[in-house]
Order: structure tokens, then C-alpha cells, then sequence
């Protein structure tokens, strides 16, 4: 049974810098496909970017740069590092995992375990 705990939103100022962490437990690093979400400007959700079994991520377009994903050994923490973030970057953010490590996409329909987000504002 895959559960996923979101932490280390808060609130931050234009220009800063945040990192979000969630805790993956049931999850086999080699077996899932891991990402991050967010919900912003009341718009739906979207994809940030996916990390596979190889450590290879994959990330949305225009998330590049300023997001990095990764995962810590052997806490089974994901972690998002999120820099230079603005207003439009306030909103919820979600990690994800889905079995099956091929092809592995932060596209919101492929994923079915999600975590219940992080609340992350900028002012």
C-alpha cells in the first residue's frame, strides 16, 4: 500500500527559493515512477516533472531551470527544489507514484497514488 507525505510548503518572497520533500512509503524505487504536481492560478493540474527507477527525470516543458527533482537514499524521500519562484507559482503541490517504471512522464492521468499537497504561497 503506497502513502505519500508532502512537507516544507510555506510561504516565501518573490525571488526566493523552497524545498518540498515527500516521504514515499510502499514504494519500490525500482518499480514506480515518481513525480511532482502542482495546482496553480486556479488552473488544473499540471506536471512539474518525473524521476524513474534509473534516476532518469523528465520534466515538463518550461519547468526546467528552475525546478530540480531527486531522490534521497535510502529515506525514500522525493524532493523538489524550486528556485527564483513568483506569484504565479503560488498554489498546492503534489507528489505522485505510479507502478511501472517505463515511460515515466508527469502526466496527471497515469498516476493513481497521490499525496494530499503542500501549500506553497509567494509574495
Amino acid at each position: 500500500h503506497v502513502q505519500l507525505v508532502e512537507s516544507g510548503g510555506g510561504s516565501v518572497q518573490t525571488g526566493g527559493s523552497l524545498t518540498l520533500s515527500c516521504e514515499a512509503s510502499g514504494v519500490t524505487w525500482g518499480r514506480h515512477c515518481m513525480a511532482w504536481f502542482r495546482q496553480v492560478g486556479g488552473n488544473e493540474r499540471e506536471g512539474i516533472g518525473a524521476i524513474d527507477n534509473r534516476d532518469w527525470i523528465n520534466y515538463k516543458n518550461g519547468k526546467r531551470g528552475r525546478f530540480t527533482i531527486s531522490r534521497v537514499y535510502p529515506k525514500k524521500t522525493l524532493t523538489l527544489e524550486m528556485d527564483n519562484l513568483g506569484p504565479e507559482d503560488t498554489g498546492m503541490y503534489y507528489c505522485a507514484a505510479r507502478a511501472g517504471r517505463d515511460d515515466c512522464y508527469a502526466v496527471t492521468s497515469d498516476f493513481e497514488t497521490w499525496g494530499q499537497g503542500t501549500q506553497v504561497t509567494v509574495s
